[in-house]
């Protein structure tokens, strides 16, 4: 029996088409551009659904609301098809790849992210390539994550980020090895690959107010010092090295108290391409420890915000938020101690 699989089409420039203000979604042109593309006739490609929606998204625009609905989707349709491809912008794409990788627990076929750098509609585009392998890897492979395919790699969704805004090669995961590689045959790496022969358990995210602030030499921290409220339940610190903040006043000090009394969560990560934060290695990151911050390890911003999102929709009390934080749930991280 032909395999079968169900794209869905959220937006991007993948589908894009030239009008008299530039490069603009158009609905009904990318399900109609696919039906004429010679290759899908082939007998190795998979039989598929589509579902287009409306309105089609710049993925600048993607919001919580937005990944429910992909996953909603997804779990509606979970038994019906092989494997699933999300058709998705790239600005955001490492965000909703790491929200649907929390939110989809148990899976056992692959969900596959893909776009394009250069729309379908042009000779050079790239789109092509990565939605032609995106779907024969999502029918035929049993690889059971939320990936993202692109520039012949096949990389874990809570480890990607995007790496370029013009290069074809878009994203990376820097900690992590690609799960396959799609060159003359397509190469899956078995070790790298996680299991979860269970049934499918979905978590709607709830729209919590959660803020992200990069650290940078001369920072004034009484800026911040507004934002750290009762309503704010988690605020992601991307900080120097493996870990370290500013010391050079009491206004850090301030914020990162206002941030404990009022519950809020505090996960401190790396801001450099690679490695790790540990919280502690050095004394610059002692505040953090004091205020009882939580250590992101080797996760990127968007595994530790989507990650986040995904534990206080869980309805988890502080003690269990703060231990699974900072344990590998969806092969998200890596403990470096």
């Amino acid at each position: 029996m032909k395999k079968k699989i169900c794209i869905i089409y959220t937006g991007g420039t993948i589908g894009m088409k030239e009008t008299e203000f530039g490069y603009a979604p158009v609905p009904g042109y990318m399900e109609k551009t696919l039906r004429a593309i010679q290759e899908f006739r082939e007998p190795e490609m998979p039989d598929y659904d589509f579902i287009e929606y409306s309105p089609l998204l710049d993925s600048s625009n993607i919001t919580v609301e937005n990944w429910n609905q992909i996953g909603k989707d997804i779990r509606e349709h979970y038994c019906d098809y092989n494997g699933f491809v999300v058709m998705h912008g790239t600005d955001t794409m490492a965000y909703t790849a790491s929200a649907l990788s929390f939110m989809l627990q148990g899976l056992s076929k692959p969900v596959i992210l893909t776009g394009s750098q250069i729309p379908l509609c042009k000779v050079r585009s790239d789109a092509r390539e990565n939605l032609i392998t995106s779907m024969i890897i999502a029918a035929d492979y049993n690889i059971p994550e939320v990936c993202i395919y692109f520039g012949g790699k096949l990389i874990r969704g809570n480890r990607s980020t995007k790496v370029s805004s013009d290069m074809l090669i878009a994203f990376d995961s820097p900690n992590y090895g690609p799960l396959a590689e799609a060159g003359v045959n397509i190469s899956v790496n078995q070790q790298r690959m996680r299991t979860e022969e269970k049934e499918l358990n979905f978590c709607t995210f709830e729209n919590n107010q959660i803020a992200v602030l990069k650290i940078f030499p001369g920072i004034q921290f009484e800026i911040f010092e507004n934002i750290m409220t009762e309503k704010l339940r988690g605020i992601v610190i991307e900080a120097f090295g493996a870990g370290n903040i500013p010391q050079n006043d009491d206004s850090m000090l301030r914020m990162l108290q206002k941030a404990k009394e009022n519950g809020t969560y505090i996960i401190v990560c790396t801001q450099c391409y690679k490695g790790a934060a540990v919280i502690g290695q050095y004394e610059t990151s002692k505040h953090l420890a004091d205020a009882g911050a939580i250590c992101g390890f080797d996760m990127t911003v968007e595994a530790a915000v989507t990650k986040l999102y995904y534990l206080l929709s869980k309805q988890y009390g502080e003690k269990e938020i703060r231990s699974l934080m900072e344990s590998d749930i969806r092969g998200e991280l890596t403990r470096s101690i």
